[in-house]
């Protein structure tokens, strides 16, 4: 059985785990919101850790707080940033408003721990020398606190986040190059259209992965602004002149993350306009990601009755019915991934925008949601690249073939036998069951060497007239 110790807080006496570096308001939490069974990401636990160990510095070089217990203080938050206490940050992320939980659950196992290395045994009765929010928390509250661990803990994993969408797009790349030169169908509508080359078509996918690493490059800019100093209402009430400069400087020193200050405390404290936009850009990368993923679950379908120009690896059995069955598995696995990054940039929109005066007291909902889409992106696409787009396979025998079957190449022919010929030719080879070049010449609408040079698909990739003068057609 779990045995418990009694702290204090303002409200009265708590019981808490005995082992627990937590304590009181922490222990109220627990008992308040037992809502999801989530805890709070790992990257918000370094972000608040973060801060506080800057703050005692700040505060200690200021001549505000005793150098013996800021000291203490910085070495217990040095542990936690390092992750050896994320068992004892218990909040549910569904918690009070702005995050005086988690920040308090912050302040407290720093505190306790901080204690522990002045001497003082974990829950020992009595007044210990290092208090949560005289020590800890000086010169800072929730409401600077909280928006700033929301923009450190985004770029703390950054760069991952680039270099796993950077992986994609080589990946990518190299299977575009790999299957250079070769002409396939492609289609609009779902239909049949003009010819273009498989490295065109994959070549885009990761086009579109290079134009998002651009967009979340110019979000993440404003998430480097950090709004620490201002403490409860943006006054930057209780905190030292110098504090927000001194701490921006240290926060970029001790994180090796590019920041800045802010040129209005105030705004910075009501706006989450910065974590909007970097959500939009994530979920701007996850409806390209959806699209994708389905442009490769409808290639490899199949493989005797669907398009089959793709195979997926085959990484596990597809059916517990129907034996020997393969399912594109990576794919839907993404698909289901990107759809929850767009869910939860939805709720971040919705956090936002109910900030209310000098507050906005949904700020642990936008820090879970932005902490849970960098780790899902990161995981998801990872596990897509390595495990599909590596040993994805092309079928160039099934791609060239759909392409020998597909009307609409008379398009080509459009500048020579118009418009009109052409929905004539087209319509006549598929009622009929023949070619472009079988029914052109029966037609006697070109000759047969104005057609081999007309219909050869390589060129018609290539853009331009593929036929020379002759009306347009409508």
């Amino acid at each position: 059985m779990t045995e418990f110790r009694e702290e204090k807080d303002t409200l009265g006496v708590v019981r808490v785990p005995v082992g627990a570096y937590y304590a009181a308001q922490t222990q109220r939490a627990v008992e308040n919101f037992p809502v999801s069974g989530m805890k709070p990401w790992p990257a918000f636990i370094w972000s608040m850790a973060t801060i506080k160990r800057a703050a005692a510095e700040v505060n200690r070089d200021l001549g505000v707080l005793d150098a013996k217990l800021a000291d203490a203080i910085i070495q217990a938050a040095d542990e936690v940033i390092a992750g050896k206490f994320n068992e004892h940050f218990v909040v549910d992320p569904f918690q009070a408003g702005a995050g005086t939980s988690h920040n308090m659950n912050t302040n407290e196992v720093i505190a306790n721990r901080a204690n522990e290395i002045l001497g003082y045994p974990l829950g020992s009765p009595g007044k210990k020398p290092v208090g949560a929010n005289d020590h800890v928390n000086m010169a800072q509250s929730t409401n600077d606190t909280i928006p700033t661990a929301i923009r450190l803990g985004v770029l703390w994993r950054f760069d991952e986040l680039i270099d796993t969408l950077q992986h994609f797009v080589d990946v990518t790349r190299a299977k575009a190059q790999e299957w250079q030169g070769v002409v396939k169908s492609g289609r609009t509508h779902l239909q049949d259209a003009v010819p273009v080359r498989v490295d065109q078509e994959v070549g885009a996918w990761a086009k579109a992965i290079e134009r998002d690493i651009e967009k979340l490059k110019l979000a993440a800019e404003g998430l480097r602004r950090l709004g620490i100093g201002g403490t409860a209402a943006g006054t930057g009430l209780n905190a030292h002149p110098q504090y927000h400069a001194k701490m921006v400087e240290v926060l970029e020193r001790i994180t090796g993350i590019k920041l800045y200050t802010s040129d209005d405390l105030f705004e910075s404290m009501q706006s989450m306009q910065d974590a909007v936009f970097f959500s939009g850009a994530m979920r701007t990368v996850a409806q390209d990601f959806t699209r994708i993923a389905n442009d490769i679950r409808l290639l490899s379908s199949g493989p005797t009755t669907g398009l089959a120009e793709m195979t997926c690896p085959p990484v596990q059995p597809g059916s517990s019915i129907m034996p020997g069955k393969v399912n594109p598995v990576l794919a839907e696995m993404l698909n289901q991934a990107m759809f929850h990054i767009m869910g939860n940039d939805h709720a971040v929109t919705l956090c936002a925008q109910a900030g209310q005066l000098e507050l906005n007291v949904m700020m642990p909902m936008i820090a879970h949601n932005l902490n849970e889409m960098m780790q899902v992106m990161i995981g998801s696409v990872r596990a897509f690249t390595d495990k599909l787009m590596v040993g994805l396979e092309l079928n160039r025998e099934q791609a060239t073939a759909w392409l020998a079957r597909n009307p609409i190449l008379v398009t080509a022919l459009n500048p020579i036998i118009g418009y009109e010929n052409g929905a004539a030719v087209a319509k006549k080879a598929l009622k009929e069951g023949k070619s472009v070049r079988e029914v052109v010449l029966e037609m006697g609408l070109m000759s047969a060497e104005e057609l081999d040079k007309a219909l050869d698909p390589m060129k018609m990739t290539e853009g331009g007239i593929q036929a020379g003068g002759g009306g347009g057609g409508g």
